[in-house]
Parts: C-alpha cells; structure tokens; sequence
C-alpha cells in the first residue's frame, strides 16, 4: 500500500466554496474512480490555509489510472467550469507518494 499527500492552497475569501465544491462534488466523484481518502484536515501558517488530505492506494498504477479518470470526468469538468465565477479556489497544489519504510509501525 502506498500513501499519496495532497496539499491545495486556498485563500479566507473563498475557502468556504471551495469547501462546498471539494466536500459536495470532488469527493464523491474522487470516490466513484477508487479514491479511498484517508482523512483530510485544514492547515494554517502565517502565511497561507492549506487544506490537506491523504489517500491510500494499493499500488502505483492503480493512483495513475485513477487519477487519470477522475481528470477526465465529464461531471468534475462541469462542477469546475461552473463555481470558477466564484473566485480562485486553489493556488499552489503539492503532490507527495509516501512509501512507507521497513520499520515503519502500522498506520491506517
């Protein structure tokens, strides 16, 4: 199994759209292509708000072919298209793989 963090910058002015687009749309179509998020949290510096979350994947193709398909969704083109009147959602977008080490203890 592997781990795939994902960090999206969002702005006070539209994070509660961003919110409602992410929790109402992005996951349930995330999870009609195999996502399984793991848990998702908002992250504060005095610089930004991040919103973070964690998916789990069996492999490596598995997250590609995934990812793949979610980008292709015709539903998420159309949820996208019609909250960007709304104002900048996200900004900065970090994509980590996480493998976990031998010694690592169990996790999830």
């Amino acid at each position: 199994m592997i781990h795939q963090l994902r960090i999206y910058e969002i702005f006070e002015a539209t994070k509660e759209a961003f919110y409602a687009r992410f929790r109402d749309h992005a996951a349930r179509i995330m999870r009609r292509h195999g996502f399984d998020i793991a848990a998702m949290w908002e992250a504060r510096t005095d610089d930004c708000i991040e919103f973070v979350y964690l998916l789990r994947w069996p492999d490596e193709p598995t997250k590609t072919g995934a990812w793949m398909s979610f980008m292709a969704d015709v539903e998420w083109d159309e949820i996208k298209c019609a909250t960007r009147d709304q104002g900048p959602l996200v900004g900065k977008i970090e994509d980590r793989t996480l493998r976990a080490t031998s010694y690592s203890p169990p996790f999830g």
